[in-house]
């Protein structure tokens, strides 16, 4: 930070780091995981499983078809608040299973 420049956030600074390293993709993606908590909330946080990425695809598993819905209903809203949180559009789409 120069002198006299007002201080930024924390998670303006991670964005503008975010823009200049190399594999940040992985790094977003690996963010967005860490995120996913925070945005979802602790009941949907607590019945996701196996979440994990398939290309730009975010995929998650849950136990009954009550939940699959439930966040398949929220699916878009959830992917726009994660690509916000990580500064760049890395959820393309959120696939839900019932396992």
């Amino acid at each position: 930070m120069a002198f006299g420049n007002k201080p930024q956030s924390m998670d303006e600074l991670l964005k503008e780091f975010m823009k200049r390293i190399p594999h940040r993709t992985k790094l977003q993606r690996g963010m967005v995981l860490h995120v996913w908590p925070e945005i979802v909330g602790d009941k949907i946080a607590a019945v996701s499983k196996n979440l994990h990425f398939e290309g730009n695809r975010l995929v998650l598993e849950v136990d009954n078809s009550a939940w699959r819905h439930e966040i398949h209903m929220k699916r878009f809203s959830i992917a726009k608040r994660l690509n916000e949180k990580v500064g760049n559009k890395v959820v393309q789409e959120i696939v839900v299973r019932a396992s």
